[in-house]
């Protein structure tokens, strides 16, 4: 199975936190996509209110489920390019665990997410997708995954290291921490990337001060990745960056 967060050609449409840098805009403007802003979801905390992988997760290639908070804004920029958009069943809500229902984590043929809590219509379309579930505690688990290849991912949360490790699956385990978060200690740095096409990933800002910096570009690199810097700011999680091949 192909990650849908790994577009199948070269992205054509990226959906990003609507509180980015001018730089950053630039420089997506720069590869000619369509950029589609997020809105605040004005439900959860402010924070992590722009960020995409809380309120969307990408089913398939062309499908994806949205949060009902924000749906009617997503239907607008998204039908008409050809995505299918699906309405979840869970509205978001400001504390823990009540705005993690969409932020699920994938990887090779697996779902990586606390399923207590995920949106029963998400889990009901994942499992159409012959997709596994690997239950674990963090309900962040998109955040915490940064995806490099169809079986490879980077990750500071030990027991999604420790699940996806037993599985096959090519973890970079790198220390917590060192990714901006405006409001929290630090964010996470599955939120700070994303996906270009099968042979660019996308990072947020620089890696300057990170104690992996070395480790995560050679892990990168030994996929024959190219990385694509979006901006010369320290390296900031705005959501997980997210790539379309649209119509």
């Amino acid at each position: 199975m192909k990650n849908p967060f790994i577009p199948l050609e070269m992205a054509n449409t990226v959906i990003i936190d609507g509180s980015i840098s001018e730089e950053m805009k630039m420089n997506l403007q720069r590869l000619g996509l369509n950029i589609i802003l997020t809105i605040p979801c004005k439900d959860i905390a402010e924070p992590i209110s722009y960020h995409p992988d809380m309120v969307i997760h990408p089913i398939n290639h062309n499908t994806l489920i949205i949060a009902p908070n924000v749906f009617d804004y997503y239907e607008d920029k998204l039908s008409r390019l050809g995505i299918k958009i699906i309405k979840g069943e869970t509205k978001l809500t400001k504390d823990y665990p009540g705005d993690i229902a969409y932020n699920v984590g994938r990887i090779g043929d697996y779902a990586v997410h606390n399923f207590k809590y995920t949106d029963e219509k998400l889990k009901y379309y994942l499992k159409k997708e012959n997709v596994e579930f690997i239950d674990i505690k963090q309900g962040y688990a998109k955040c915490s995954m940064a995806i490099v290849d169809d079986r490879a991912i980077i990750t500071a949360d030990y027991p999604i290291y420790r699940e996806l490790c037993k599985r096959g699956i090519n973890v970079l385990l790198i220390q917590p921490g060192y990714v901006t978060l405006k409001g929290y200690s630090y964010g996470f740095i599955g939120g700070a990337t994303g996906n270009l096409s099968n042979e660019i990933v996308i990072i947020s800002g620089n890696l300057d001060g990170h104690p992996d910096k070395t480790v995560i570009i050679n892990f990168v690199n030994k996929y024959n990745k190219k990385i694509y810097w979006l901006s010369n700011e320290k390296i900031i999680d705005i959501g997980t960056i997210i790539t379309l091949n649209c119509q």
